[in-house]
């Protein structure tokens, strides 16, 4: 069985896999082949700064991220029954826009190859979303994302901190801001369970590769877009503190 889903320039096609909420977690390689176990082997060396293998990595994360946020986020917008949830998918969609833009512009100076399509594992993360409604998809919705970009936050950290690269250096602020703006906005929902995301961050499933990874772009394919959405008008940089308490 295969769902396919086509909006505001984007393109979405879920896998078969069956994923469960408590088997939720931010995948931690993707799009990439391991050549060596020690990520901080030095691949390139350009004029902007040696490139590691964890810098291309995050590169082609931080793609990957959106998309499946971007349409998760077009669905937030469109079905969230909550002006909270709306918010959510416009903060979705204009900060990976602006993080989809930065990747395409670095990713050819640093040799590297965007995938156009997200991985299996983050495809059944949309299906599982598109497949509620009502309140149940703004629980489902909330709970996934809370947890990819509870995931993602370390490293971010641990890229920013270590990269010697100029060019992941920008990206990574940008990331960080970004991930910061929407765990910020995901919490105001009142919807976030911190005992259920914080295990579910802590104890990822251990799942097949072929699951984690995106597939390779099509040869000569053109870089998929993720629409920009200046109308919007979201600031993404500066995020207010969220309420605290838990739920569940």
């Amino acid at each position: 069985m295969r769902i396919s889903r086509s909006t505001a320039g984007t393109v979405f096609v879920g896998g078969a896999l069956v994923l469960t909420l408590s088997a939720l977690a931010y995948p931690a390689m993707l799009g990439v082949e391991n050549t060596s176990s020690d990520t901080s082997r030095i691949i390139a060396n350009t004029q902007w700064g040696p490139l590691t293998e964890a810098d291309r990595d995050f590169v082609v994360k931080v793609r990957a991220a959106g998309l499946w946020e971007y349409p998760l986020g077009e669905m937030a917008l469109e079905r969230g029954t909550t002006a909270e949830m709306k918010e959510v998918g416009k903060h979705l969609l204009v900060g990976h826009s602006g993080l989809d833009a930065l990747c395409r512009k670095i990713a050819p100076d640093l040799g590297i190859t965007l995938p156009n399509q997200p991985s299996p594992q983050q495809q059944q993360f949309v299906a599982t979303a598109d497949s509620k409604s009502g309140k149940e998809f703004d629980s489902t919705a909330v709970t996934i994302m809370r947890v990819a970009h509870g995931r993602i936050f370390p490293t971010v950290a641990s890229i920013r901190a270590n990269t010697q690269n100029t060019l992941v250096r920008q990206l990574a602020d940008l990331t960080n801001d970004t991930v910061l703006d929407h765990i910020t906005v995901l919490e105001k929902t009142g919807l976030v369970n911190y005992e259920q995301v914080n295990f579910q961050q802590t104890s990822p499933p251990k799942l097949p590769n072929d699951q984690l990874t995106p597939p390779p772009p099509q040869p000569g394919s053109p870089v998929l877009v993720l629409k920009p959405r200046p109308d919007l008008n979201i600031n993404t940089a500066s995020p207010q503190p969220s309420p605290s308490g838990t739920v569940g």
